[in-house]
């Protein structure tokens, strides 16, 4: 672990730093890799991933424009997605949920390699060039670097920075944050770990007028998912927004820290990471047992254990929430139960529901009935 120390004509001494006390992070990278190993070899459907990477993408989408002011819904900005490249947006705020759009998808489309991909200038400047395509800013060129004066952050999260002030300055620290982090040191690192210190040092640098945020978010994930790292590259963004004031006053702990230790702002990535891959392996776990019990319940229907009304009683209950309920009235009386049961009586209404909680297939509450979605831990 060492620091870099490039001194700049106007703007001082800049430092790369990959200082990590690993004492510190190393539990928490052992239970990362851990968890990641047992997410990546969970079994999920072509049609249910590509459903599922859509779904983390609307989600990242909405969170990474989100901090950076973007006021749109995250129904708003899934309707954008849905409708990209079928119209032209003339809003600057849905062009920034179009151009973040095409960012990710490529970021989507990027197939692993056996070796670190190495980040150049000239893809830090053509996903930026992306993200703020065709909006009117003075003080933004999409894919060029700033050459003014520029303030970050606030008070409340760790006060004011101000980045490398000229575009010399800027061009010069570019190219050593691209042969920094194409480093032999750096690239030896864990691609996770990697992955948070591009981002930080590039949100260091700031080098654009606009949309360093999301440039630096970008890249993160870009890292990411050529190591062949799933999931996390389009998750990372809806923990920072989550978590958005930790985020800012993490990343400035890390800049003022007079160490230049990064330990701080790599257990708040790692923590993102966890947290992130607990949800999806959740998410996952979920549609496995639903599948499973699917099959279960036509099992039981087939060898006549269950009758044909109990099971489509069951299979509507499977497709309701995990924690949806229902009573012995809405039966009756709510859609789509009482398609099913409109003309059964309540005495056989109530057989029925007896009869799958002795099996163990509902639970129940008072008068209140769940799906018993671990009921095969028992068999």
């Amino acid at each position: 672990m060492a620091v870099r120390k490039v001194m700049t004509f106007k703007s001082g001494k800049f430092i790369f730093s990959d200082s990590i006390t690993t004492e510190e992070i190393n539990p928490k990278l052992i239970e990362y890799t851990i968890l990641y190993e047992t997410v990546r070899d969970l079994p999920i459907l072509p049609a249910l991933a590509t459903k599922f990477e859509s779904e983390l993408i609307r989600r990242s989408i909405y969170s990474t424009a989100a901090m950076e002011g973007n006021p749109l819904a995250e129904e708003a900005v899934g309707a954008i997605i849905t409708a990209q490249g079928k119209q032209d947006f003339k809003n600057t705020r849905e062009k920034e949920i179009g151009n973040l759009t095409r960012a990710y998808t490529t970021v989507k489309r990027m197939k692993p390699i056996n070796e670190p991909y190495k980040i150049t200038e000239k893809f830090v400047r053509s996903i930026h060039e992306v993200i703020t395509h065709d909006i009117d800013s003075e003080y933004n060129s999409p894919g060029n670097y700033r050459n003014h004066l520029v303030k970050v952050g606030d008070k409340t999260h760790g006060g004011v920075y101000t980045p490398p002030k000229i575009l010399p300055d800027i061009q010069q620290l570019m190219k050593e944050y691209a042969g920094w982090i194409n480093s032999h040191d750096v690239l030896n690192l864990s691609p996770t770990i990697r992955a948070a210190l591009a981002h930080f040092h590039l949100g260091l640098i700031h080098p654009f007028g606009d949309g360093n945020g999301r440039t630096a978010r970008i890249i993160e994930g870009v890292i990411l998912k050529k190591a062949g790292i799933k999931y996390l590259p389009t998750m990372l963004s809806n923990y920072y927004y989550t978590n958005i004031d930790e985020y800012f006053t993490v990343f400035s702990d890390a800049r003022k820290n007079k160490h230049h230790d990064m330990t701080g702002f790599i257990d708040f990535f790692l923590t993102g990471c966890i947290q992130s891959l607990s949800e999806i392996k959740r998410r996952i776990i979920y549609f496995i047992r639903k599948f499973t019990l699917r099959d279960y319940f036509v099992y039981l229907r087939d060898t006549r254990i269950i009758s044909n009304r109990q099971h489509e009683l069951l299979l509507l209950l499977l497709e309701k929430d995990e924690h949806s309920s229902f009573s012995l009235k809405e039966l009756f009386n709510e859609m789509p139960f009482k398609i099913k049961y409109s003309g059964v009586s309540e005495r056989t209404a109530r057989r029925d529901l007896s009869k799958l909680e002795k099996m163990e297939l509902l639970k129940t509450e008072g008068t209140t009935y769940y799906l018993n979605w671990r009921s095969l831990d028992a068999i």
